[in-house]
Formats: structure tokens, sequence, C-alpha cells
């Protein structure tokens, strides 16, 4: 019987690896989704962001796409790279407004850390509808580009939350 419960320790590792490629070749931190934090609703829309975004651990794939680095680096969110043609004022989980990276510490890369979610202040006096549930915390920036924000952090583990505007995993 123990024979048997430890064959099945690899071939649970490799599955995790074969169904999941794009992390286990980008070396990408997947989230793994608190159930008692997120409804069912909430856990699939999450599951479609990260799945229509797993292409743009490749930067060269974002940029073919539309997405443009600003040269906006802030500590807590990282590089910006933003598909100006999608900020149209609708929340569309699998499309975001601005993709977040990382520098890779001793590598000359970045990595797909998070995504973020924009809605011009003219469109929307309230915070807009999100992700479905409460948990999304969508941020107002008066004094910027005059956005609604929200931040998900699907690709990198953020210990502050899903949600959360900051990730004090990126310097």
């Amino acid at each position: 019987m123990k024979t048997c419960r430890l064959s099945l320790l690899p071939v649970a590792i490799c599955t995790l690896f074969i169904t999941c490629p794009s992390a286990a070749a980008h070396g990408a931190s997947l989230v793994a989704i608190d159930k008692k934090e997120f409804g069912a609703a909430t856990e699939q829309q999450l599951a479609s962001a990260r799945s229509a975004t797993a292409k743009y651990h490749d930067v060269a794939q974002a940029e073919a796409d539309g997405y443009t680095s600003i040269n906006l680096y802030l500590p807590g969110e990282g590089f910006h790279y933003v598909n100006f043609s999608l900020i149209d004022g609708n929340f569309d989980p699998e499309h975001p407004e601005v993709l977040l990276y990382a520098p890779v510490s001793g590598e000359n890369r970045l990595e797909l850390v998070g995504v973020e979610y924009l809605v011009p202040l003219s469109l929307s006096i309230d915070a807009p509808e999100g992700f479905i549930g409460d948990a999304d915390q969508w941020g107002k920036d008066t004094e910027g580009f005059g956005l609604w924000e929200l931040n998900a952090w699907i690709w990198l583990h953020n210990p502050e939350g899903m949600f959360s505007h900051d990730n004090p995993r990126i310097p």
C-alpha cells in the first residue's frame, strides 16, 4: 500500500507541470486561489484571466498584441505595459489594460506577475463593476491619469491579497 501511495506522488507532480506548461516554462509563481476567499464565479473569472494572459510571459508577445512599455516602474507594482486600445470603460477579465512585470533577480528578463484593469474616471462616478463579488479593490487615481485602477496578482502570490494595490514581493 505504501508503494502505491508513493508512486502516485511523481504522477501528481508531473500532471501539475503538464497542465500548467507556461508557468513551469517561465518560472512564474502560480497563485493558488483560496476557495474560502472567493466564490466560484470569481474563481472562474481569475482562471480565465490567467489563461488569457499566459502567453504574455513572453514580453515580445505582449508587444505584438499591442501592449507598450510606458517606462513606468513602481515599487510594489513593477513595470507597466499598457494596451491603450483597451481603455474603453469596459471591464473584461480576459483583456486587462495593463500587464505588470517584475525583473527577475540575476537574470536579464522580466516576469509577468499581475494585471491591472483601468476605467477612466470620466466614465464612472462610482467604483466600476469588476470581478463578481466584493473582494476586488478599485483605487481612484485623481492626481495621475484620472483612472479607476484594479490590480489582480494572478501570476505572483501577494501576501496582502489577490486584489491588493501593491505587492510587497516586488521591490
